[in-house]
Order: structure tokens, then sequence, then C-alpha cells
């Protein structure tokens, strides 16, 4: 049971009781699932998640997912960088997961309520902020793209639509990574374009097929990128 908050120090009761959730979750929990942390030559996720830094967002929680099975990369606004724009984090993140680990899928992950979303609506909310002014930049293209073609999108209608042309632009910014345009296009690695509804638990993805945004089920998952260009040629040589 977590301590009580107090009506003082409340910095302190924060880490009093994230302490305590370490100590219930090492007697109580960690017993129940040690085989699941135990992986024989490390880790193989199949998958990579590129989602947002938003405290609201648990994606093991979300997607009931178990320790290995996903390769996680969080940052405010989903954002990837197209490739050299910014040699950091985020790149050599997708790099090592492609390259190093072989995962067969990536998933950009975004969700309604983000505040980077608004960030980029309203830049007076950050211009105290200039290193966070800079990152939402690369999400200038969805903005453009939202600005002229939704011109009479207002409040949420337009946060949200900001949200999912973000994943679609940050899915373009993704492709220019060499590792990953390579696998893409030898049909190696699956593309996937998410956006999580906080209020309703609802989970939207982009069928690249048909262009739109469907609701996520059991099932036939849609692909951002449905038809690897060299996938024939790569079977044809396994073949002979």
């Amino acid at each position: 049971m977590n301590s009580p908050r107090p009506k003082s120090e409340p910095r302190r009761w924060c880490v009093k009781r994230l302490v305590e959730g370490i100590a219930r979750f090492q007697r109580d929990v960690f017993p129940a699932i040690e085989p699941q942390f135990q992986l024989p030559g490390g880790q193989k996720p199949r998958a990579m998640l590129i989602t947002c830094s938003d405290s609201r967002i648990e994606p093991t929680i979300l997607m009931q997912s178990s320790p290995g099975d996903l390769f996680i990369c969080r940052n405010a606004g989903n954002i990837v960088p197209a490739y050299g724009g910014a040699s950091g984090g985020v790149s050599a993140t997708i790099e090592y997961a492609v390259l190093g680990l072989g995962v067969p899928n990536i998933i950009i992950c975004g969700h309604t309520d983000c505040g980077a979303m608004g960030a980029i609506l309203n830049p007076d909310k950050v211009k105290d902020m200039p290193t966070v002014r800079s990152w939402v930049r690369y999400a200038e293209s969805a903005r453009r793209i939202v600005e002229e073609n939704f011109p009479d999108l207002t409040g949420e209608a337009l946060a949200d639509t900001l949200a999912q042309e973000n994943v679609l632009a940050q899915l373009d910014n993704l492709r220019t990574h060499p590792s990953v345009a390579a696998r893409l296009a030898r049909g190696q690695l699956t593309l996937h374009g998410w956006v999580y509804r906080l209020h309703t638990g609802e989970v939207i993805a982009f069928d690249g097929e048909h262009h739109v945004f469907v609701p996520l089920a059991p099932g036939e998952i849609p692909n951002a990128v449905p038809h690897p260009r060299l996938a024939r040629k790569a079977s044809d040589e396994v073949a002979v």
C-alpha cells in the first residue's frame, strides 16, 4: 500500500512512493516473473517502439507485453530526425535496433493530448525552452500539412489531426535512415504508424494501402508501407 500523500514535502513523498513500489516489485512481483528476465543470448525484441515521453503512456501496459518483447525509444513528440539532421540518441537507437538486434518491426506511436503537438501549434508555450523549440522543428512538415490542408480545424480536432500527421512525418524521416531503407526495400522490416487515444484506450493505425487511419484490432494489421520494393528480388535470390 502506498504512503498517504502528505500536505508538505511533495518531492520526498513522490520518491518515497517510488521506492516503496520497488520494494513491492522485488518482494511480490519479481519472484513470479524472474524467468522472463533470463533471456538466453541476450535480448531479441520483435519490435522497436518509438513513442512519446508523456508520463500517461505505459507501453508495456497498453500492449500487455513482456520483458524482451519491445525495444523502446521515447522522446517528446515521438520524433525521428531525418538521417544526418541530428546525430543523437534517436538515430543511434534506430541503427542499433535494426543492425544490432535485427528487429523486424518498427512502430511509431503518437497520442492525443500531446504536449509536443501543443508546442508546435502554440510556440509561445515554449518560448523559454530553446532546446524544445529546436526539437519540435522536426515536426514542421506535419504542421504545414495540417495548416494548408485542414484550415477549418480548431481545438482538439486540430491537435488530434496534427498528432496523426506527425506520425506520418516521422515515418518519412525514419525511411531516410540507411539501415531502415535497405531492410525495408528487401521486405525484412515492416513499419507501423499508430496513434493512441488517451481518453478511450483506442489505438488507430495507418493503412498505407488505403491512406487512412483505422481502428487497430486483432487479425489483419495494416502496414504503413505495405509493398517492399525489392522483396521479390530477395526471394528469388534465396530460391537460387
